[in-house]
């Protein structure tokens, strides 16, 4: 993709009338946005994988509880069979995607092996999948009023509850989600 835009690096919160299942409720994370489309990864959507899970189908194991326990998210209903790991500090990973100076999302499986020993990034999200948005569909979304934007938060994406997460970014921009 092209150079980033204003939309990168920003959270997508589900209005209430959005009804997909895919996003109805959903926060999602914006990795990249451009003349191409956009790409993000839903935040919120809990899946019924364990990291433990994930790491023994590639033939790796952690000793730590808060590893094997740590939760698996739905990124998106595109390549559901694909990980990503949104991370933060940003890091060297082999194959990373710097979002911000703060932020990366990484795809490459050195950054398992080292949330595995125990050595990963502070702050990381394990998602598998992705959403994605072709050339001029977000845009349209956000004129249907199906999402509200704003500027990303690491509290958000790395320490609210999953089932909180809706609520805490809409509240970060002063909109009370539940009437």
């Amino acid at each position: 993709m092209a150079e980033p835009t204003p939309l990168t690096n920003q959270l997508l919160i589900a209005m209430p009338a959005l009804r997909d299942p895919n996003f109805a409720r959903g926060v999602a994370f914006l990795c990249q946005h451009g003349e191409d489309g956009a790409m993000g990864l839903m935040i919120n959507r809990l899946s019924e994988y364990r990291l433990g899970d994930v790491l023994a189908q590639m033939n790796m194991r952690s000793e730590f509880a808060e590893v094997i326990d740590a939760p698996v998210l739905i990124g998106g209903p595109v390549q559901p069979e694909r990980g990503f790991v949104l991370h933060a500090p940003a890091g060297n990973w082999e194959s990373s995607f710097r979002i911000s100076d703060q932020i990366s999302v990484t795809t490459s499986r050195d950054i398992l092996v080292a949330i595995a020993a125990g050595s990963g990034p502070r702050h990381a999200v394990v998602a598998l999948g992705y959403s994605g948005w072709s050339p001029g569909q977000l845009e349209q979304e956000l004129c249907d009023n199906h999402w509200l934007t704003g500027p990303a938060s690491e509290q958000v994406l790395f320490e609210t509850p999953l089932e909180d997460r809706w609520e805490a970014a809409a509240g970060l921009f002063g909109v009370n989600m539940i009437q």
